[in-house]
């Protein structure tokens, strides 16, 4: 953490906190971890303590567990929540739900994709978590900010933030079969947001320079900023007991920040 005046800055967020704060309130990293950097330049994601608590908007978000980690949502009036269908836990009976108008609703289902955003309204709680070991990645997003995730990886996002989806053409034959991967896009317009996203295993985050490319096998990839090209490659291997095989890659080009997971899990759509 970085003192700035009576303030504590976060390493992994950048928002401030008071000073002896021991969590983020903004994003609930711990403020007394140092960010934990490979020599390749990966930086461990922070893995959020039990009953962290941190805010956004006029709402916060409290995480339970470590090992399949709750996040337990308390809503104000004037805030909400857009999520996948099936990741809802438990919510207070005062908490309406919806449904998100989405374009393109029987290409997702056919795809295996969840056909349908939920969305929920303050006042009360409501609770999130999916049925897998992990952690949670909180992501403050500041206005313009736009953020692109792989499937089956977007836990929740405030109200505040707007939603739309694409499929990566080629990624079919690199994940073996399926209609391919889609990618959920999240963009901060005029006011700040917040998205949560769980990797399986351990997510790992790395900033590339303009230029800089990096190979990555299909199930690594978790997130991106927009301005991170991703392009699908295939290299031939010609020779020995795996001649006439190919090796399935994923090519991502900075400017920008590159989050990966360290577990795969296969899904129907891909």
């Amino acid at each position: 953490m970085e003192a700035v005046g009576q303030r504590v800055e976060c390493q992994w967020c950048h928002g401030q906190s008071p000073a002896g704060a021991q969590s983020c309130v903004t994003c609930g990293a711990p403020l007394d971890v140092r960010n934990l950097v490979s020599d390749s330049g990966w930086r461990e994601a922070p893995r959020l303590r039990d009953m962290t608590e941190f805010h956004f908007g006029s709402s916060a978000c409290q995480v339970e567990g470590e090992l399949v980690p709750v996040a337990e949502i308390t809503l104000s009036p004037q805030d909400g929540v857009f999520f996948e269908h099936h990741v809802m836990l438990w919510k207070d009976q005062t908490v309406p739900v919806g449904v998100m108008p989405l374009q393109g609703m029987m290409k997702r289902s056919f795809a295996g994709m969840p056909h349908i955003v939920t969305t929920a309204r303050g006042p009360g709680r409501i609770a999130f978590s999916r049925d897998a070991t992990g952690e949670l990645v909180v992501l403050p997003l500041h206005p313009s900010m736009e953020l692109d995730a792989r499937e089956h990886a977007f836990l929740l996002a405030s109200h505040t933030v707007q939603y739309s989806y694409t499929r990566i053409q080629g990624m079919r034959t690199a994940l073996f079969g399926g209609q391919g991967m889609f990618m959920d896009r999240f963009i901060a317009a005029g006011q700040p947001g917040l998205l949560i996203l769980h990797g399986y295993g351990n997510v790992f985050e790395r900033q590339l320079a303009a230029g800089q490319s990096i190979l990555l096998e299909p199930g690594a990839y978790l997130y991106k900023d927009s301005s991170v090209q991703m392009t699908v490659e295939t290299q031939k291997l010609s020779t020995g007991l795996f001649g006439g095989a190919g090796l399935h890659m994923v090519r991502m080009t900075g400017p920008g920040r590159l989050g990966i997971q360290s577990m795969y899990v296969h899904h129907a759509t891909e």
